[in-house]
């Protein structure tokens, strides 16, 4: 900082003393030619304009203060005087003074703007990206180094060149369109394809800024551009590596994309889409092509929901039937997004899932289901063996002796056709409560489907009730019904319903089977809640459901029973799930344990 503080004023010594010097050298020059005062101080003013160029305005004002009194001593009337005679030789003394300090002020600040720019070049130079000036006429009047090391030209190759002709430029939009805005906003931004002058294309992300004067009037137009190659190639082989993960997922997960333009009719299907209907990429896909594998049978249906949705614009989920040419069948699930955008321009996006192997394995769980089903049938049947024989021996017992009452009658020396008439009559009304008997037995042995029918859910517990009397008997459990008149009907398989209420009646009479001490009831209820729902209630007096098992007694293979399967709950869950209800286990606030299973009414099933 010393040497800083003493090199200043040295430096300044210096500067004053040379000046004074030459402005003394010019003095005598002056003098000895004869020149007047206007003519030396034109001299004088060009020696101080070098002069000043090399300092600041105390320089510039040292120096004119010195010229002015050189020219007053020499060159003003009286000679070798500071006095003045002449009015105009004060007036020229007082012009030069302040022309030349204007002139001084006026070079250093040209000068300060010229070093401003050479600072700015270089910087410019030093930065990486391309930067050029062309005018108004497109002609390169800078051109930086980043532009050189980019494009292959050199500063002096470039300069004077028309840009555009140059780098054989290439717009994404038409270039009056460029230029008009431009013109209107002062800049303008975009990617532009360049050619460097080995030939090679390179994309480059472009700026356009107008540069105009003071009164607006355009003047130039600086361009910066940034080298984009390497990241539209890093772009396009992400693009490339997502489409064949993409590829790749679709085919592992049998799923396929597609979108339609609505307006246009055209429509993309990505690979997997053409494999999923078995047409060959390189066609262009249609609604007919599509049409064309449709099943026979599903062929209305589809059209009506590709009719729809192209009247609607409104999004679609739907699931149908492929019938291929090999004769095999696959099932679709269809699912398209409505996009639009500013034009109003209709399109969807979707995407076209293979189930058939769900729906395959949806059918064979049913068929194990059912056949479970048949076998907890079954075995319910084999448990409830002595009641069923109970019930059938009753009526067969009453037939025998109504038949022997007939014989007695007709025995008599006067025979009674009325005893007899009414004999007969009980015998025809007990054969048929045996036959009804035997018919809901082979009714619940059957083996099928499930077939849905309208029904009262009363009747159905009524029904099934009648095959456990023996049973409640045996067991020395009483049975109470409350069952409502207000229940909604139903649309459900009658079987599966009474298999569910056997199923809760046995499992609440052997829940009573250690139970002394107070009386083994049996309480069926049936209501509707709030929702609408037809509710079924199967209460015991038993020892109620214990909290550990309370989350298990639905699930598969869990029983408490010695000898039970764990199939019976499980099997009734599956039952009423698959008409739209659910079943539920809790106790009662007498601990007693209480089943309940809802299902819903008529519309809300079919609905469903």
């Amino acid at each position: 900082m010393m040497i800083d503080r003493l090199a200043r004023p040295r430096y300044l010594m210096v500067l004053w003393l040379s000046g004074c010097i030459a402005l003394s050298g010019a003095t005598w020059l002056c003098f000895r030619l004869g020149l007047d005062l206007s003519a030396t101080g034109f001299v004088f003013l060009i020696v101080i304009v070098l002069l000043s160029l090399m300092d600041s305005l105390i320089s510039s004002i040292v120096f004119s203060i010195f010229a002015l009194s050189c020219l007053n001593y020499f060159f003003a009337e009286p000679l070798f005087s500071f006095q003045i005679t002449y009015a105009r030789d004060l007036l020229a003394l007082a012009a030069f003074l302040i022309t030349s300090l204007a002139i001084t002020t006026l070079v250093r600040h040209i000068r300060r703007l010229g070093n401003a720019q050479r600072e700015q070049a270089r910087l410019l130079d030093l930065a990486h990206d391309t930067v050029f000036v062309r005018d108004m006429s497109d002609v390169i009047t800078y051109w930086n180094r980043g532009a050189e090391e980019l494009y292959g030209w050199k500063k002096r190759e470039a300069l004077g060149k028309t840009s555009h002709d140059l780098l054989q430029t290439r717009f994404p939009t038409p270039l009056d369109e460029i230029n008009e805005t431009l013109l209107r906003t002062g800049s303008w931004e975009g990617e532009l394809v360049h050619t460097k002058r080995d030939g090679v294309n390179v994309i480059v992300g472009s700026r356009w800024s107008l540069q105009q004067s003071e009164s607006g009037r355009p003047l130039a137009i600086l361009e910066t551009n940034i080298d984009m190659t390497e990241h539209k190639r890093a772009e396009e082989a992400l693009r490339r590596n997502q489409a064949q993960y993409l590829a790749e997922a679709q085919a592992l997960s049998l799923s396929g994309s597609f979108g339609w333009n609505v307006s246009r009719g055209e429509i993309f299907w990505s690979d997997q889409s053409f494999r999923i209907f078995e047409y060959d990429g390189e066609t262009t896909p249609t609604i007919e092509m599509a049409l064309a594998r449709t099943h026979p049978d599903d062929v209305a249906f589809v059209r009506q929901m590709i009719d729809q949705a192209a009247q609607t614009g409104q999004d679609f989920d739907y699931e149908h039937r492929l019938l291929m040419p090999g004769g095999s069948i696959k099932h679709l699930h269809v699912v398209a997004h409505a996009v639009r955008d500013d034009h109003a321009i209709r399109r969807f996006v979707g995407a076209i899932m293979d189930v058939t192997a769900a729906r395959l394995a949806e059918r064979q769980l049913r068929e194990v289901q059912a056949e479970l089903a048949h076998v907890t049938r079954l075995t319910a049947l084999g448990e409830l063996s002595a009641s069923i024989a109970h019930e059938v021996t009753q009526p067969l017992a009453a037939i025998v002796t109504n038949g022997e009452a007939c014989l007695r009658w007709l025995g008599h020396p006067i025979p009674s056709p009325e005893e007899v008439q009414a004999c007969v009559e009980r015998m025809i009304v007990d054969g048929k409560r045996a036959a009804e008997i035997v018919r809901r037995v082979r009714q619940l042995t059957r083996k099928g489907v499930s077939q849905k029918v309208h029904l009262d859910l009363n009747d159905v517990i009524s029904d099934a009730v009648s095959l456990v009397q023996h049973e409640l008997l045996s067991h020395r459990v009483s049975l109470r019904l409350k069952l409502s008149p207000e229940l909604p009907p139903l649309f459900a398989d009658r079987i599966e319903l009474q298999q569910v209420i056997l199923n809760l009646v046995i499992n609440g009479i052997q829940a009573m089977d250690a139970l002394s001490g107070r009386p083994r009831e049996l309480l069926i209820e049936t209501l509707r809640d709030e929702q609408g729902y037809a509710v079924v209630a199967v209460h015991d007096a038993g020892s109620g459901i214990k909290p550990e098992t309370a989350n298990r007694l639905f699930k598969p293979f869990f029983t408490t029973k010695p000898n039970g399967m764990g199939m019976g709950l499980s099997i009734c869950r599956s039952i009423i799930e698959a008409h739209g209800g659910r079943v539920w286990a809790s106790n009662h606030a007498s601990q007693d344990a209480v089943f309940q299973f809802s299902l819903p009414p008529t519309n809300v099933n079919e609905s469903c």
